[in-house]
């Protein structure tokens, strides 16, 4: 149990609330400081990060490319949210909500931005026509999917993620009340993925790339170190599926765009051309 809290009348900020992103976190929106963001040799510009949510537009990109679309060669520029890079005025120019991932659009007459990871993904499906069905109730089932995950993921990540990585201290309410809706996620990915060979039916889609940078990672190990204590072998669906997404050569090189954190083959800060992940992909243990 959490020591009894009193909510004051009116709420103030307390810059000394501790955690991993207390040096950040303020209550109010907009640019904290000037700086324009660099502009590389491409129509598509991402600026973003390695987190789930970033992860899910660099892995879109590159499933893109394998596909053979041209004009989905982009160039990616990190934002290390860390050093408050969301804050700047260049970034908050394309995401007024100062969150990654962000993406410029400088292909048509006029610049397209678009930001929030679910809408970056949606815009470049339909933008290029892979990923998303044409069919009425197919395309309406992965859209189902494609905005849970957006609904559900604050749950795994603001809530779960951060009462058990990232809070300075460790209080059983929170904790409990968060695994148990964790849990409760997992057992529906699992009961679909036992129908089902993808998340949203048969096909490959931005559902599953959405869902797999979180939901995949948590269950092979790769997020927030909590694979055993969710028991995470106990979804044996939702194992497999994890498995093969992890498998597609896609995946592998998305997965490490703007990254800076793991081993050395898996850390890309800035991607400019398909040489840039060669490069890095080329250092892994064989």
């Amino acid at each position: 149990m959490t020591q009894e809290y009193t909510p004051p009348k009116v709420w103030t900020m307390d810059s000394e609330n501790g955690g991993k992103w207390a040096s950040i976190n303020r209550p109010d929106s907009g640019s904290r400081y000037k700086r324009e963001l660099p502009v590389g040799k491409h129509p598509l510009q991402l600026h973003s990060l390695a987190t789930p949510n970033g992860q899910k537009v660099t892995i879109m990109l590159e499933e893109l490319l394998a596909k053979g679309a041209s004009d989905a060669e982009y160039d990616a520029f990190l934002i290390n949210i860390g050093e408050s890079d969301q804050f700047s005025s260049g970034f908050v120019a394309i995401n007024p909500n100062s969150k990654i991932p962000a993406l410029m659009d400088n292909l048509g007459e006029q610049p397209v931005r678009v930001f929030e990871s679910g809408a970056i993904l949606l815009y470049l499906a339909e933008k290029f026509g892979l990923f998303l069905p044409q069919d009425h109730a197919k395309r309406t089932e992965t859209l189902n999917w494609l905005f849970w995950l957006q609904g559900s993921a604050p749950y795994l990540g603001g809530g779960f993620g951060h009462f058990y990585a990232y809070a300075p201290a460790k209080f059983e309410y929170p904790i409990n009340r968060f695994t148990m809706e964790t849990k409760r996620q997992l057992d529906l990915l699992d009961k679909q993925l036992a129908q089902h060979t993808y998340i949203a039916g048969d096909e490959y889609t931005i559902a599953d790339m959405a869902i797999w940078p979180w939901y995949g990672n948590l269950v092979l190990g790769k997020l927030y170190d909590a694979a055993e204590f969710l028991d995470v072998s106990s979804y044996p669906n939702l194992q497999r599926w994890a498995k093969s997404i992890a498998d597609r050569p896609a995946v592998q090189r998305g997965r490490i765009v703007n990254r800076v954190t793991g081993e050395e083959w898996e850390q890309l800060p800035e991607r400019h051309s398909a040489e840039d992940i060669d490069k890095v992909l080329a250092k892994q243990p064989k």
